[in-house]
């Protein structure tokens, strides 16, 4: 089975230009703003997030009022990813884990893009291979755009791959907090280390 890259740097640049009007509204000053000491850079808080409706990797039916109940951080894949999605997630799984180690709970959550493969059963395969309590989300194709279009993710099916197929996509971590909505996004250059001090900055900020 022969695998090519995703197109990591296509969707980086796509997602950039859908967020670059919220970089721009972030960036003035923030006297009022409890989280500029969080901020890296300009990014941070603005229309990203949203209503979506999802099916969880048990085959519930949930609502980001649901899956948001605490500090939750996100990153949209899809399992068959040959690679980025299972790094990606194993940075965010050893950032939740370096936070546990101090007290704060925060929840990963895993949304694909390939609802035709990532059934329940194969997401739920998939997290618990990353975190015990990573939580996995699929949907009809409708779910998963309205929830990527919620989120300004990018993600494109590569069409000349047959059932083994590629998807390219956006690959940021979001950092959600159930009475703020979306705080911070990581890119997929940030070490768990780094993720996990400034997931700690906005939860004690909150607090």
């Amino acid at each position: 089975m022969n695998y090519r890259p995703v197109s990591v740097g296509i969707a980086s640049a796509a997602l950039l230009a859908l967020v670059g009007g919220v970089v721009l509204v972030q960036s003035g000053p923030s006297g009022d703003d409890i989280f500029a000491p969080c901020r890296a850079g300009v990014v941070g808080g603005g229309a990203i997030g949203g209503p979506f409706t999802l099916v969880d990797e048990n085959g519930a039916v949930v609502t980001e009022k649901d899956v948001i109940t605490g500090p939750t951080l996100i990153y949209f894949g899809y399992t068959f990813c040959p690679d980025v999605c299972p790094l990606d997630n194993i940075r965010n799984a050893e950032a939740v884990d370096l936070l546990e180690a101090e007290g704060i709970e925060i929840k990963p959550v895993f949304i694909s893009f390939d609802p035709q493969r990532d059934t329940p059963d194969v997401l739920r395969d998939f997290t618990d291979a990353m975190h015990p309590r990573m939580l996995g989300l699929t949907g009809s194709e409708q779910q998963v755009k309205a929830a990527s279009q919620a989120y300004k993710t990018y993600f494109k099916r590569q069409e000349d791959g047959g059932e083994y197929y590629l998807i390219d996509h956006s690959t940021f971590s979001y950092f959600m907090m159930p009475e703020h909505g979306f705080v911070e996004f990581f890119n997929r250059d940030a070490s768990a280390q780094d993720v996990a001090k400034s997931m700690a900055c906005f939860v004690n900020a909150a607090s």
